[in-house]
């Protein structure tokens, strides 16, 4: 298989990892929830995990790639306050203000 298309996604927060298992193909989150979220990976995409806080998928078609990424990416989207979560390794999150004191 020759990877013309690759995506990165970075997990930001404490305590957050994922893992990558090739011979069942599946990829583990733990993301703060009671139980580890599990994901198939798709036949025609490769897995590879970096730091326990960064995914790379690779794969020769763009659509499958973009769609698996879209999926990991929705498991815990980044939040607008403190911008923790997964997200792209070039996306930049427009953080809100909290409350104001009085």
């Amino acid at each position: 298989m020759e990877a013309k298309f690759f995506q990165f996604l970075k997990i930001v927060r404490v305590g957050y990892k994922v893992r990558a298992e090739a011979a069942r193909r599946l990829l583990f989150l733990k993301l703060g929830y009671s139980c580890k979220v599990e994901l198939i990976v798709p036949p025609a995409i490769r897995v590879l995990c970096f730091k326990n806080n960064v995914i790379c998928r690779i794969g020769i078609d763009k659509q499958r790639v973009h769609q698996f990424a879209a999926a990991i990416h929705n498991c815990k989207p980044p939040e607008v306050y403190k911008g923790k979560g997964i997200m792209h390794i070039d996306e930049v999150i427009k953080k809100k203000q909290g409350k104001k004191s009085k």
